[in-house]
């Protein structure tokens, strides 16, 4: 139960506050401050659900925090509700950026416990009591000027400002900037890269020919098939074509063979007594 050096406004008033009697001095409702010097003097609760009457709680009288409660020391101090709604308070004041633009609210306050300063103000942009909704830092040396409920700043809008707690929304929007500028940065190096291609030449010098092929091929000295220049077994490698004769040109040509003479015919047997029939024989007799 012992206190934080800082703590929220917001966590301080949504407790019930309970004295060293043991008594429950109700919920607190409102917060007591000075708004030139930005210094929290203490906060207020409600007793009862019907009456008027106001309990008010000097900060110094803070002795600890529970998870529902907070535990205070001494006698408050007695008053009506008209009398609080007279005291200048900067929360749930319009904030208004340059050109009198309106910005959001001022929700909630971070207070340093020991001195009661104000550390800095949160800014939501919509309704406050929304749950989920974000939180931007506003510092008191960012305030221009300050009257009962407006505050003015020179912003020109709350991206001006640090986060201090982000919706899903908000989430999703930063992700999304960011996600965008990766993209936007890999596709300028893609055509960077790209570009740096293209004004490569497409093959190395080392594989450039230094003599043309039409002037290579008027040199009477070298042979059509070389490749290159400066090769150094030119001869050797076409010796056997240019010395020695081709041995197909003394490569005697083959005769055709003669066509075989056509076999006289065998003579005709007689196929019913075996042998060779005469003119003068009637094969019926």
């Amino acid at each position: 139960m012992g206190l934080p050096d800082q703590l929220l406004l917001s966590d301080l008033l949504r407790r019930q506050v309970r004295c060293d009697q043991g008594l429950e001095r109700g919920a607190g409702v409102l917060a007591w401050m000075h708004p030139p010097v930005h210094r929290l003097l203490g906060w207020a609760s409600r007793p009862s659900a019907f009456a008027q009457k106001r309990l008010v709680w000097r900060l110094d009288q803070l002795r600890g925090l529970g998870e529902q409660e907070v535990f205070v020391k001494g006698e408050p101090a007695e008053t009506d509700a008209v009398t609080l709604e007279r005291l200048p308070t900067l929360i749930d004041a319009a904030l208004s950026g340059a050109d009198d633009v309106p910005l959001g609210l001022v929700a909630d306050a971070a207070v340093e416990l020991r001195s009661g300063r104000i550390l800095h103000y949160l800014v939501a942009r919509s309704d406050p009591r929304l749950p989920g909704t974000s939180r931007w830092r506003l510092s008191p040396d960012r305030i221009v000027d300050q009257q009962p409920g407006r505050v003015f700043t020179a912003l020109r809008g709350l991206d001006d400002l640090p986060v201090a707690r982000a919706s899903v929304r908000q989430q999703l929007l930063r992700r999304s900037r960011r996600w965008k500028e990766q993209v936007q940065e890999v596709g300028g190096r893609v055509e960077e890269r790209l570009e740096g291609w293209l004004e490569e030449p497409p093959w190395p010098e080392a594989f450039r020919e230094e003599i043309p092929w039409p002037e290579r091929d008027r040199d009477p000295e070298r042979d059509p098939r070389d490749r290159y220049d400066g090769d150094p077994y030119p001869e050797q490698r076409y010796a056997n074509d240019r010395d020695e004769p081709d041995p197909l040109e003394d490569w005697p040509e083959e005769e055709e063979p003669e066509a075989p003479l056509p076999e006289p015919p065998a003579p005709r047997r007689d196929r019913y007594r075996g042998r060779e029939p005469h003119g003068d024989d009637d094969p019926w007799i």
